[in-house]
């Protein structure tokens, strides 16, 4: 039955195409934008050492994943109990925490998906170098997308409504990208504002993940952040959720 479910649920997230459209054609985009600018593949100093072109395709990484992990996630899952789908299920053989492992593999396996397509088309096209500890790189990664989907499950247990969840969502959204250093590079915020982001989710998942593009190990109380993030998280999702 949770095969079943679950092969569902993958066709009908793929049919509907949005998805696909925001966490490949967004992160794809603004690489392609960036890495025509002549030097964006020098390192800068004020990037830390990173190429311009690396550093947007860390943050298209991280893009993706928010997209997917604070909006798409809790937007389904809500308009599912607003229509009552998940009420009907009750009735049925089938379980409704079905539908949850369902919609955490499928954008889970988006998000790596997306990871490797943006880190492929960087290298072919533009000649963006593939992360140079990829070991550390695909923890980093899967400790950041773990800590979203964590955060996106509290978002669907609390809201009532696809548009609550698409609000709560949004209002998660924003001040994560900005705290990432989307908006104004990491490198070039205050310190004061860097310690700030350190302590955020997808700030410590960036931060890992550059670390690990340039070679490095990433520091562990970034990696112990994200997933202390999850934890609380998916913690709070399991005590707040409710089928209708």
């Amino acid at each position: 039955m949770y095969t079943k479910i679950i092969t569902t649920e993958f066709r009908l997230r793929l049919r509907e195409g949005h998805t696909l459209v925001f966490a490949f054609g967004l992160p794809l985009g603004l690489l392609a934008g960036f890495a025509v600018i002549p030097g964006s593949g020098d390192p800068a100093d004020d990037l830390g050492g990173q190429t311009l072109a690396e550093y947007i395709a860390s943050i298209g990484i991280g893009i993706a994943f928010a997209i997917l992990g604070l909006m798409m996630m809790p937007a389904i899952l809500a308009e599912y109990r607003e229509r009552g789908v998940l009420r009907r299920m009750r009735a049925t053989p089938a379980r409704p925490s079905a539908l949850l492992v369902a919609q955490l593999l499928f954008n889970a396996v988006t998000a790596a998906v997306s990871t490797l397509v943006l880190i492929g088309f960087g290298a072919a096209v533009f000649g963006v170098a593939a992360p140079r500890s990829p070991g550390w790189f695909a923890v980093s990664a899967a400790a950041c997308m773990l800590a979203l989907l964590a955060l996106g499950s509290v978002v669907t247990a609390v809201a009532p409504t696809a548009r609550a969840g698409n609000a709560i969502g949004m209002l998660l959204f924003f001040p994560s990208l900005f705290l990432a250093g989307v908006y104004i590079p990491y490198d070039q915020m205050p310190a004061a504002l860097q310690r700030v982001c350190d302590f955020t989710p997808l700030g410590a998942g960036l931060e890992a993940v550059r670390s690990a593009w340039a070679g490095d190990a990433p520091e562990m109380s970034a990696l112990a952040i994200m997933i202390g993030y999850g934890a609380v998280a998916t913690a709070a999702a399991a005590k707040l959720f409710r089928w209708e």
